[in-house]
């Protein structure tokens, strides 16, 4: 192995660290914003708000990211109402095909993610909100979904960390990401081992980082409320009502 070309793909491929975190946290932000809704649609006992998020998420989930990414990008082109759209400024760029595949995969998946949250949420915290008048916006908002989001909060890491692999595939679409950077250096030198194995790397480099964000995020989040006295449940929706 050549461990020149390797430390000189690194710092080239380095450079590709940028477009790859701006679509995984530009991803993750679309989606994020897509599935609070969608998660509470989900969890709903009423059917006809539940079944049209179950059949977008079990579309989504059961097929591969980067068929979804090919029928955005090569697909969505072929529609002349599309084409004659404000929406063609922006689809005929690759940049734009991969957030809107990736956003609407991770949506699914962190819809999921954060039904189990909220479903797991003990009916006594809601019936403590309702017992001192709080409305049902402001439970889901101070009450089920900030508890939720932390009882998944190592479930969401986890697609967080898929998301940023994940990115990998914009390479396809032309795009120069890390995988991209490496694709286009293997075409040049012909030494596709130094390089991959250094794009392996940083992409081992960003998970570790993210690792260790979202392990700081759980414990300042879980950590804190268990060294105390654990308060009375009325009490925490008073609080939660008072903020």
């Amino acid at each position: 192995m050549d461990i020149a070309l390797l430390l000189t793909s690194t710092v080239t491929l380095a450079g590709g660290i940028p477009l790859t975190l701006l679509l995984t946290f530009a991803s993750l932000l679309a989606g994020l914003i897509l599935s609070v809704p969608l998660a509470f649609m989900r969890a709903s006992s009423r059917r006809w708000l539940s079944l049209p998020v179950l059949a977008y998420t079990y579309v989504f989930r059961g097929t591969p990211l980067l068929v979804q990414l090919f029928i955005v990008y090569y697909g969505l082109g072929q529609i002349g109402l599309i084409r004659t759209s404000v929406l063609w400024v922006l689809l005929r760029d690759p940049f734009w095909c991969c957030l809107l595949a990736f956003s609407l995969n991770g949506a699914a998946y962190t819809t999921e993610i954060f039904r189990g949250g909220i479903q797991a949420v003990a009916t006594g915290m809601i019936e403590a909100a309702q017992a001192i008048g709080m409305s049902p916006l402001q439970i889901k908002r101070r009450i089920i979904f900030p508890i939720a989001f932390r009882s998944v909060l190592p479930s969401y890491a986890n697609e967080t960390i898929s998301l940023v692999k994940a990115t990998s595939l914009a390479s396809t679409v032309t795009l120069l990401e890390i995988t991209g950077l490496s694709r286009k250096l293997v075409a040049e030198t012909f030494a596709p081992y130094e390089i991959f194995i250094a794009a392996g790397l940083l992409y081992l480099g960003l998970t570790f980082v993210l690792t260790g964000a979202f392990h700081l995020l759980e414990t300042r989040l879980n950590g804190e409320p268990r060294a105390k006295s654990e308060p009375s449940r009325v009490a925490l929706a008073q609080v939660a009502h008072e903020q």
